[in-house]
């Protein structure tokens, strides 16, 4: 799947690859955190304002957890495209295009008074702008800039995808309950908005266009030549020699346990679950907020962990402990403590995955397929939230709680986690030629 790549010259103006991180590698890198970041609170959003909508306009839980299980899935479908439209077109083409769609929709939704109307806005069209500003773009972003340390990069770029949508829970939840749920709508697509320029101004497309070597490149490094095949008959090309691939399978069902462990069911409804003991919504983001913070350190520590040891090994602890703490929460007495117990460790596990994902896709696939590859996989786990968001809310309606959702995610976790051990088990040594190594 990966093409020769042509002869390279380096230009003169280039600085050639050094133990520190050159300046506009930095700066690449901390624009697109704060794009993940705004997107990632964009596609929380729904979950803070399940309960507003449904107490100020009367709609069921039922039909909002539907539209947050669209808009799931809608982000995880864009990914491979998004990926493979980045190649095409370029990453900050497509970065600002989604921005872009992403601020007109949760700007229109503030004006909403029908349940299609919140459908539109907050499924469809935030699923597909939030779908290309998301861990593709991170992926994108590692394997154009980055020839080492990429586990590293990737575990604090894939901590922004979590910790912006757990960060800014707190904030959005005072704002529903002391404004109203409007200026909520209002808040993020502002944010959406303030994006764009910083954008357009600071994040070049290559690193060449500031004048230096991807970080740890040699001198003659020669990047992958840009794909000539349309955008949409790529990522589907891409999928069907993949799929072929046992490991695809693996990985892709894994990250949909992720997806139905994390976004779809505590992402989407983990503030209803409090409120269903009592505790308010405020109090509730609270301990999002917490999750988001261990994530930070969580998942920057899998990266630093995923380039010295066995990718596999990292996965199995992974989902075993998210899996054991989904199956100890609902019998706790959801008291102080134990929210807090259940918040560290969870949240130090939220999305600690992705590194090692990265890193098994990039080795089974190569460097030019793996973005592609990694966001089909990335569609798994958001088909997995979908199907959480969707599930939970239907059995809270049949039920009246959420124990029985809790459990069944729980369990999906520990099956994962002895999956994951047979990743690349039929390659007799799982590296590519690309060094991951600090």
């Amino acid at each position: 799947m990966r093409a020769p790549s042509p002869p390279h010259n380096p230009s003169p103006n280039q600085t050639p690859a050094s133990p520190r991180v050159a300046a506009p590698v930095v700066v690449a890198v901390a624009v697109v955190f704060a794009a993940l970041l705004v997107s990632a609170g964009v596609r929380a959003t729904p979950g803070v304002l399940m309960m507003p909508l449904h107490d100020t306009l009367g709609w069921s839980r039922q039909t909002l957890a539907a539209t947050a299980a669209v808009g799931i899935f809608l982000y995880g479908l864009m990914g491979p495209f998004a990926a493979a439209l980045m190649q095409a077109i370029g990453i900050r083409r497509t970065l600002l295009g989604a921005l872009a769609l992403m601020a007109a929709s949760t700007l229109a939704s503030s004006a909403m008074t029908q349940p299609w109307q919140y459908f539109v806005t907050w499924g469809a069209l935030t699923g597909v702008g939030t779908g290309a500003v998301a861990m593709v773009l991170g992926a994108s972003v590692v394997n154009r800039w980055f020839v080492t340390r990429r586990g590293l990069v990737m575990g604090i770029l894939a901590a922004s995808t979590a910790t912006g949508s757990l960060i800014f829970l707190p904030a959005l939840a005072h704002i529903a309950q002391s404004v109203g749920w409007r200026a909520v709508t209002l808040c993020v697509g502002a944010a959406c908005v303030l994006l764009i320029p910083l954008v357009a101004l600071l994040l070049p497309e290559h690193p060449a266009d500031r004048g230096v070597l991807p970080h740890g490149a040699p001198a003659d490094y020669a990047p992958p030549p840009p794909p000539t095949t349309h955008p949409a008959k790529l990522a589907i090309e891409t999928l069907l020699s993949a799929a072929q691939r046992r490991d695809f399978w693996l990985l892709f069902l894994t990250f949909f346990v992720c997806g139905f462990t994390t976004n779809g069911l505590i992402g989407t409804h983990f503030i209803a679950i409090c409120a269903d003991h009592g505790i308010a919504e405020v109090p509730a983001a609270g301990i999002l907020a917490m999750m988001g913070l261990c994530d930070l350190f969580g998942t920057t520590l899998s990266g630093w962990l995923t380039d010295r040891f066995d990718a596999r090994r990292l996965l199995f602890a992974y989902y075993g402990i998210r899996g054991l703490s989904l199956c100890f929460l609902p019998f706790s007495d959801f008291s102080g403590p134990s929210l807090t117990i259940f918040g560290v460790f969870y949240g130090l596990d939220w999305i600690a995955t992705v590194p090692p994902t990265l890193r098994l896709t990039n080795a089974a696939f190569g460097e030019r397929a793996a973005p592609i590859v990694f966001g089909w996989i990335v569609c798994g786990h958001q088909v997995g939230a979908a199907s959480a968001a969707f599930i939970a809310g239907m059995l809270r309606q049949a039920q009246g709680n959420y124990k029985d959702a809790l459990i069944l995610s729980g369990c999906t976790g520990v099956i994962a986690a002895f999956m994951a051990l047979s990743i690349g088990r039929r390659k007799t040594e799982l590296q590519t030629t690309e060094s991951y190594a600090a």
